[in-house]
């Protein structure tokens, strides 16, 4: 199903359109393209081209508008399209409009939130070119993209920490340690825990409602693995939605919500929602998701790194090849990924991707399989392949 939000203004200036989108304010002229839930609103309309917002007066740097290679990016054109993971939607988009404002509009970029195994599903099936992933390609979906003689490079390109959020209005919730979240998430829940005090004693004796991506997710898959020790065991009695936006405002809502998704959608709705720190039982005791402790590893389990997928044969096509040379300049990473609330990688990262890029290493540096508690090392150490 294809959701798009409704036109309309929401602020001027480039921050102040993607605070639009995270927070699920209808914007102008940006295009989003979700696979949700039922209860979430549809439309069959095609997807639009993001577009570009007036600047501020006052902007602070700005991203570069020239790739690596000295190419002049208004005498390219053609279209461009990206699908996958919500919780990577936001930089995608972002780099998708300042690419666009760099080409003069002449390239058309289309950015979808179909999940992380939604979009490797079209990928895949040579639908699009780029796929957007909160976790690592999987054995399956490598042999599904081999089947059509589809070969990748996979190209990591921001950190972010797995927040899970309850409603301000919420006061007795602070700190959960991971056995707690499993009590609640666990598949064999479903049916028996439902009250706040069945997960600790003393918490009030009231019923609670979970909010969480859907099972095309890449966070759903990797939330999974991370709390209840296998990827996509849940229960199955919560409120599903691959559009984040829809997570938030549930949660927002309902004093007794908990639920889970990226860290930029916690930073952009501000006095919505409320973090949960988190005690990985591990000693570290209870850690609150932030820039730091994402990008130093203390925030755990729930730290992750985030990916670009993109298919080899599209690069041959110059308007691919200069977006993905202009997502991994770092000026622009610099800028961006921290605009949209997650983690930049250290410079020397965006270069080792820029070199694995420009020298066509196809392939991925985890062999099909998820791994927790992945390192910038784990990301640039081992040499991408294909199993």
């Amino acid at each position: 199903m294809a959701k798009s939000p409704s036109a309309g203004a929401a602020g001027d200036g480039r921050a102040s359109v993607r605070r639009g989108l995270l927070s699920g304010l209808p914007v102008l002229g940006l295009a989003v393209v979700a696979c949700t839930a039922p209860q979430a609103p549809q439309s069959t309309g095609q997807p639009s081209p993001a577009q570009s917002a007036p600047a501020p007066a006052a902007q602070p740097a700005k991203p570069a508008t020239q790739p690596a290679a000295k190419t002049d990016l208004r005498s390219l054109s053609g279209n461009v399209r990206l699908d996958g993971s919500s919780t990577v939607f936001p930089v995608s988009e972002a780099m998708a409009e300042e690419f666009q404002k760099a080409t003069g509009n002449r390239v058309r970029v289309t950015v979808g939130i179909s999940g992380s195994g939604g979009g490797f599903k079209k990928f895949c099936n040579d639908e699009t070119d780029v796929s957007n992933a909160s976790r690592p390609i999987s054995a399956s979906e490598i042999a599904a993209c081999k089947e059509k003689g589809i070969q990748f490079i996979e190209l990591p390109v921001a950190f972010d920490g797995l927040s899970v959020v309850v409603s301000p209005r919420n006061t007795f919730v602070d700190c959960m340690k991971v056995s707690e979240l499993k009590k609640m998430w666990e598949p064999g829940a479903q049916g028996t825990v439902s009250r706040w005090n069945q997960v600790r004693s003393g918490w009030p004796d009231r019923s609670f409602k979970l909010y969480g991506p859907g099972p095309d997710s890449g966070t759903f898959d990797y939330f999974t693995e991370a709390i209840n020790g296998k990827e996509k065991a849940s229960r199955g009695d919560f409120a599903a939605s691959e559009d984040d936006n829809i997570l938030v405002q549930g949660v927002a809502n309902d004093a007794d919500a908990l639920g889970y998704f990226g860290y930029a959608y916690y930073v952009e709705n501000p006095g919505k929602l409320k973090p949960v720190k988190i005690d990985a039982e591990k000693g570290g005791g209870c850690v609150a998701p932030s820039p730091a402790t994402i990008a130093n590893g203390s925030y755990q389990p729930l730290s992750r790194p985030l990916f670009i997928y993109v298919k080899l044969a599209a690069i041959e096509r110059p308007e691919v090849r200069e977006l993905v040379r202009f997502y991994l300049n770092t000026q622009n990473a610099n800028t961006l990924i921290k605009e949209v609330g997650y983690i930049q990688f250290p410079e020397r990262i965006y270069e080792t991707a820029l070199k694995r890029f420009e020298a066509k290493q196809v392939g991925t540096v985890f062999g099909g399989q998820s791994r927790q508690g992945a390192t910038i090392d784990d990301l640039v150490g081992t040499a991408p392949r294909t199993p």
